[in-house]
């Protein structure tokens, strides 16, 4: 089993609104309809020198030879998807992300952090939206960098340090034409408030250190969540400077209910979590069943 190093950059694009598609027009027209835009970023890749890498569902892993390359091709990829006519009166978006870096390719796949760090930057990204970072915007040129924004410095799973995350400006609107101020990276951030979470009688504290903290049923996640209609990796709960978001990844979705407020459903969706309140996985919190579990947050 051999395997080889190299520098590359590694995209991940995957489709939002396809859940919303399934549930609207069945599987076989769902499918149908996923499957055209697939076939949408395809040509994008090949257009680059991509290579793809594997079709998950409905996300594409791909690799690059060059940031440049990952770059212009997301920016086809989302303009390519873009011309395609709604479905059933449902339109079809991408998320980008991508990350130029070391990786290690062995049986036709790659791995390592920059592989690990492209997934993080594609989950940051909302519909519509192609994310990046300053280290891999450095490897790109001029041209192409004056088409970016700078977002935020956020924390990176597995990263020590905070990353400045940028978004790559792919359509000539008035908004997105204007660039963002940078944000100085050598400034203090604010100061971090803490997050605790209650679940079954342990506390979880989530602050400057902490800064993730996954739920769903598979082992690997921080709060392991046993109720049959949560997904194995179902939510997650994330820092983003001093405000804390819950972010959905389900099939069934996620219910929050801030205290006092009605509550809120989320499916594939992330929200800032305020005050306190209760969460509860695949199923609405009032409820009643015996088997649903149910989370507590609360802002110390």
């Amino acid at each position: 089993m051999s395997s080889t190093e190299s520098e590359l950059a590694v995209l991940f694009a995957d489709i939002s609104g396809s859940t919303r598609l399934y549930e609207k027009l069945g599987d076989t027209e769902a499918l149908h309809a996923v499957d055209r835009c697939i076939k949408r970023m395809e040509r994008a890749v090949e257009g680059y020198q991509g290579r793809i890498i594997k079709t998950i569902g409905d996300e594409l892993m791909v690799a690059f030879p060059t940031a440049d390359a990952a770059f212009q091709a997301a920016m086809d990829m989302q303009q390519r998807v873009l011309n395609l006519p709604p479905v059933s009166g449902v339109k079809l978006n991408i998320r980008v992300g991508f990350h130029f870096g070391p990786t290690i390719e062995e049986n036709n796949d790659l791995f390592g952090d920059t592989v690990n760090t492209a997934a993080r930057m594609a989950g940051l990204a909302k519909a519509g939206q192609i994310i990046t970072n300053a280290q891999s915007l450095a490897t790109v040129s001029p041209l192409l960098r004056a088409s970016t924004r700078d977002v935020d410095r956020l924390p990176v799973k597995g990263k020590a340090e905070e990353m400045q995350i940028v978004e790559v400006l792919w359509q000539e609107t008035e908004e997105l034409t204007m660039k963002a101020p940078s944000i100085d990276p050598t400034q203090p951030l604010r100061t971090v408030t803490r997050l605790c979470v209650r679940h079954h009688g342990k506390a979880y504290l989530l602050d400057d250190k902490t800064s993730t903290l996954t739920f769903g049923r598979g082992g690997e996640n921080d709060v392991v969540i046993e109720d049959r209609k949560a997904s194995r990796s179902h939510a997650k709960i994330e820092r983003r400077r001093d405000k804390y978001v819950l972010i959905d990844q389900s099939t069934n979705g996620t219910f929050v209910a801030f205290e006092g407020e009605a509550e809120v459903f989320l499916r594939r969706e992330e929200i800032v979590l305020r005050n306190k309140g209760l969460v509860a996985f695949g199923h609405t919190a009032a409820s009643g069943s015996t088997e649903m579990e149910v989370a507590q947050f609360e802002y110390l």
